[in-house]
């Protein structure tokens, strides 16, 4: 259910070079505060990196993995204020 909902979305946040930033990490829960279902873009330079920012980003928001393909995540953290 989550994915089909999330297959039209564009990623929201972007995690550039500079890698997981307290400003990133601002930008992703404000959106998920938001969207509650939002697609982050990782760019990472081989896949055990991005696994393991990917698995920081939930770790720190609370976000739950729903989908990983290539450099795009789409996490999902209910608002309970909605």
């Amino acid at each position: 259910m989550l994915r089909a909902r999330a297959h039209a979305l564009r990623p929201v946040v972007i995690v550039g070079q500079a890698g997981i930033t307290p400003g990133v990490m601002n930008e992703i829960n404000v959106a998920l505060d938001y969207h509650e279902l939002i697609k982050v873009r990782v760019n990472a330079a081989d896949r055990e990196q991005r696994r393991e920012m990917v698995s920081r980003i939930c770790g720190d928001t609370g976000a739950e993995l729903i989908q990983s393909m290539g450099h795009i995540v789409t996490l999902f953290r209910e608002n309970p204020d909605a």
